[in-house]
């Protein structure tokens, strides 16, 4: 599952998951991973539910916005700025 909504990255991030030979689901319940876009408000409830369901979590958002990123680490997400999230969506398609 792929949550942003940012076209330019929504753009980037399923031509990664393409050239993995996945594909990109809208589907929360029935998905192998999720990446969503650290947007604010409700992320880190719907991170919590996601790892709940046993759902692997790939949270990405803008490297000043640190308190983001923390929260979603805690809620159970791998997190990372940006600039690294084709990066290790690439290494967690490849595991």
């Amino acid at each position: 599952m792929l949550a942003t909504p940012d076209l330019l990255f929504r753009s980037k991030l399923r031509a990664v998951v393409a050239a993995a030979g996945a594909e990109v689901s809208r589907d929360e319940t029935g998905c192998d991973l999720a990446v969503l876009e650290l947007t604010g408000a409700g992320t880190a409830e719907r991170i919590a539910e996601l790892v709940r369901r046993g759902t692997p979590v790939l949270a990405y958002g803008s490297h000043v916005q640190v308190e983001l990123l923390r929260v979603a680490r805690e809620a159970g997400a791998t997190a990372v700025p940006n600039s690294q999230v084709e990066e290790r969506l690439r290494e967690l398609l490849n595991q």
